[in-house]
């Protein structure tokens, strides 16, 4: 057992996460003699971004990071990848005229390898993750902070608000946020403040990140999720706030979707296939409805040709399926354009098949060494 797989602390309190039981750390306490923090100076943090081809939104992000009413110091690390397009040259434009923020290389591309590169290079004590198509709500830094003291955590975070702009996107985003579309996580769909599995993007206690090595470079998704579980295993706190929203922007087409899914439901794969007992309903849902469907298909067609009634059941299984997604959608589609509203559930069978197509098909990644380091 490495240190990042440790069991929990002793005498932690019982309590849920996302309806499992867990030991909770016991808080970090605060000083009696500790001045709160709208009477003293605000800890310094250092804001970490990987990006690779984020042409169209790393400005927009990057501005409402550095616009921040925070009482503390401000720096933004950027970790750049090989992008195609004029991602490079929109930073490097930043970069010259702020000099709060530091460029640094990424050549892999590779989101965890970003990560740790840019928290290599950071300044300060605290960690905050903003990805190039996120957009900070204003307050996030100064209510992440206070949290990060309050609670005593080791990583805090909030709400992914996925909004779109064209129709596609309006629907993308609205699946995102919804229980049918990505499972019920609290911070796609929101919840109570408390403690949490993971939560979106995070604010983290710099200690905590060299401690355990970083992100995983093994995970070319799914690094955040990983690495907020070795933070509870390790007898760490991860807290979820619905006041620290990050507005998200979605895919904008058909094939970024699939191919997102499909890689977010292979690396699911190898996330269970390491953590076995994390497997839960929420992450075999779509491998199991998809293995249900092609088989069913297969049964019904083979049933069909061969004039068999028995294997014509088989055309249930797609049938059932396509009748629940049309329910789902009229339900978790209202308010939408109608535009956005006929394209709900194309979008969310699309991302159901490719998840779980991703889960049973995709090509197994391969090893890698593991943690490239925070140290």
């Amino acid at each position: 057992m490495t240190e990042a797989q440790a069991l929990p602390l002793p005498g932690n309190a019982d309590s849920r996460v996302d309806g499992e039981a867990v030991r909770l750390p016991v808080p970090r306490p605060v000083p009696d003699d500790a001045p709160p923090l709208a009477h003293r100076e605000w800890p310094a943090v250092s804001v970490v971004m990987p990006v690779l081809n984020e042409e169209k939104h790393l400005a927009a992000s990057v501005g409402q990071i550095l616009d921040q009413e925070y009482g503390g110091e401000l720096e933004l690390v950027i970790a750049l990848g090989p992008s195609k397009d004029a991602t490079e040259r929109i930073a490097r434009k930043l970069a010259f005229s702020d000099s709060r923020i530091t460029l640094v290389s990424n050549p892999t591309g590779r989101t965890p390898a970003g990560l740790n590169a840019a928290v290599l290079a950071a300044s300060h004590d605290i960690i905050a993750r903003v990805d190039g198509h996120g957009v900070l709500l204003p307050g996030y830094m100064e209510k992440a902070v206070r949290l990060l003291e309050e609670t005593g955590a080791a990583n805090v975070g909030g709400l992914m608000l996925a909004v779109g702009e064209t129709p596609f996107e309006q629907a993308v985003a609205r699946a995102y946020c919804s229980k049918v579309g990505l499972g019920g996580g609290s911070f796609h769909v929101g919840g109570d403040e408390g403690p949490a599995e993971s939560v979106y993007l995070g604010v983290f206690r710099r200690e905590i990140l060299e401690r355990l090595g970083g992100f995983n470079d093994h995970y070319h998704r799914a690094q955040d999720w990983e690495l907020n579980f070795r933070i509870r295993q390790a007898g760490e706190l991860v807290w979820f706030s619905p006041d620290l929203a990050v507005t998200y922007r979605p895919r904008s087409s058909w094939p970024e979707l699939v191919r997102q899914f499909f890689h977010t439901g292979r690396w699911r794969r190898e996330v269970i296939r390491q953590y076995p007992h994390t497997a839960s309903a929420r992450y075999l849902a779509p491998p199991v409805v998809t293995g249900a469907i092609l088989a069913g298909t297969l049964a019904g067609a083979a049933g069909t040709v061969a004039r068999v009634p028995l294997l014509r059941h088989g055309w249930l299984a797609p049938v059932m399926y396509v009748l629940g997604v049309l329910l789902a959608s009229f339900r978790e589609g209202r308010g939408l354009p109608w535009r956005a509203q006929a394209l709900l559930p194309a979008v969310l069978a699309s991302m159901h098949l490719s998840w779980g197509s991703g889960f049973l098909f995709g090509r197994r990644p391969v090893e890698r060494s593991g943690r490239s380091g925070a140290e």
